[in-house]
Formats: C-alpha cells, structure tokens, sequence
C-alpha cells in the first residue's frame, strides 16, 4: 500500500466511523429505574430510551419521573403497566392538608396520554355550581356532592378564601372530567380557583386525609408498531436489557448491561471488539474500541500483522 494513501484512508474511515459512533447509542445510559419506580417499554429515562413517542414527554431528572406537557412538568408518582395507566401529582394541585390556586392543567393533543377514571373536584367556585355548564351542558355530578361536604371539612380551604365548614354550592364534583379544546382544565373558564383530583379513597371515603391524591392518566402504544418495537421489546426486557432506539430512523435497540447494544436481545448479542480487548485493553471504553477497530484494520494491512478474528 503506498504509504502516501494512509493518511488520507484513515480520514476517511474517522469522517464514517465517528457519526455513527454518536448516534449508535442514547448519551445518557438508560435506567430500568427512576426513584422508586420501575421503567419499563414504553417509558424511558432519557433521550434514547423506551419508545420515541413517549420521549418528548417523559424523562427522568435527579431521580424523579417527570410528565411535560404544554401547561407545566408533573412528578409521576405511580405506573400500572398492567392497566397502562400512570398517576401524577401537580405541585398546585389541592389536597385535605393544602389547598391553593392552581393554575390550569393540560395534556398535549399529540402526546399519547388521555385522562383516566379520576375524580376531580372543583374548589372555591363562583356558587352555584349548579349552574356550571360547558358547552351548554352539565359539569357538575350532582349525585356526588357529599364528596364536597366530606373536603369541605378540611382546614386547610381556608387557603383558598373560603371559611371553615364553607357551603357546598361552592364545589363541583367533575367526573368524569374532560379537558377543554385547548387540552386543559380551565379553572378560570370555570370560575373555580382550585381543584383536587382523587385517584383512590384508600378505603376511607368519608376520611379525605387519607385518600390518594392524584391524576390518573391512560396512556396508549398500539400506535406504535410502526417502530416494530412491541415484540422485540418483551424478548429484550426478559433478557435483562432495556429498550431503546437509534435515532434519527428509531430503529429498535436493546440496551445491554455489558456496555453495548443488540437488535434483538442480551443472550445473542456480539461484541465487535470483543477479540481486541487484549490488544487495546479492558480498561478502554467502549466507543473509543469501536472507533479503533477500523484504524487496526488498516494497519493490519499496512504493516503485514495479522488481524485477530
């Protein structure tokens, strides 16, 4: 080989291998845990992880599972990956031991999130709230307003600017609830200026201290075969992997612990350094090995030493 070329050869496989190198793999390491909570497909830690429709909402930050919409970040306190439902928990939202204004809640009309069973309960309205409509209709359960008088009993609706003990025609139990055109509970629209959301009584509907507070949210991944994520993902989860994808195309990637990434699972992955660890060393990273693996190769050549394969 003329040794003028070798230069030049070795440019080029940088100026191939290096892109590839960068978007091989997610940049943040993905996690099968975030807090106390389990992440499972569809849900991801971070760019790269879990399905690509659900990573422009879903992300976790300094161990906390957060949900980004338009109207603000929430902290995901609860996942049912058997029911495909998830819990949140607004800072603003209204519980028996706090009440405040809160400012309107909303969903994304693109994001595969939808609201679940909750029920939420309008605070501090203009009375009454008999008379709340949307669109000409009812808003108000009227054979639920004993979960008003059983809130009502909670000091804390002083906060709200109401008096101790206030009258119920000032609370209307919205379920099930809707969100407006916008994707959002309106408060403003609605003249309330808190809401609570009740994602369990916790065995004690008559005792408000003890129910769970919370939004339930259903979330949906049928849409997503288009990724052909589905079924590699269960094959890949059962072999200790986690599942991600490539960008830009998101092509299915199961992300190992042993430091690299397969197409299908952890059991039959290859390492393509594996041969060369004793030549370049254990200690050297990963992508610093694959990105060598092609300068060897040329030298190999060059210099007549045998490639180990």
């Amino acid at each position: 080989m003329d040794s003028h070329l070798l230069p030049f050869i070795i440019f080029l496989i940088a100026v191939t291998f290096i892109p590839l190198l960068s978007s091989a793999a997610p940049a943040t390491p993905c996690q099968s845990n975030c807090g106390s909570l389990q992440i499972k497909y569809p849900f991801g830690t971070s760019y790269g992880c879990g399905s690509p429709r659900f990573e422009p909402y879903i992300a976790c930050k300094s161990n906390q599972l957060l949900l980004t919409t338009h109207t603000g970040s929430y902290l995901i306190t609860a996942i049912s990956y058997k029911d495909s439902t998830l819990t949140i928990t607004p800072s603003a939202m209204s519980t028996c031991n706090s009440m405040q204004q809160s400012p309107n809640l909303g969903l994304d009309w693109a994001s595969p999130f939808q609201l679940g069973p909750s029920i939420f309960l309008l605070l501090s309205c203009t009375p009454p709230t008999s008379s709340l409509t949307i669109k000409g209709s009812p808003v108000c359960d009227p054979s639920s307003t004993h979960l008003c008088a059983t809130i009502y009993t909670c000091p804390a609706v002083v906060n709200l600017g109401l008096p101790l003990f206030p009258p119920t025609n000032t609370c209307c139990v919205y379920s099930p609830a809707n969100f407006n055109s916008k994707g959002e509970l309106d408060l403003r629209e609605m003249k309330c200026k808190g809401y609570a959301s009740i994602a369990s009584f916790q065995d004690s509907p008559t005792d408000p201290s003890k129910w769970m507070y919370g939004v339930t949210l259903k979330y949906t991944n049928g849409g997503f075969d288009d990724y052909y994520m589905n079924n590699k993902c269960n094959t890949c989860e059962d072999s200790g992997g986690i599942c991600g994808y490539s960008p830009p195309t998101n092509s299915f990637l199961c992300i190992c612990n042993s430091g690299f990434n397969a197409t299908t699972d952890c059991y039959n992955n290859y390492n393509p350094v594996q041969d060369y660890e004793d030549l370049i060393g254990t200690s050297t990273s990963l992508s610093t090995r694959m990105f060598l693996f092609p300068f060897y190769f040329i030298l190999s050549i060059y210099y007549s030493i045998p490639l180990l394969i």
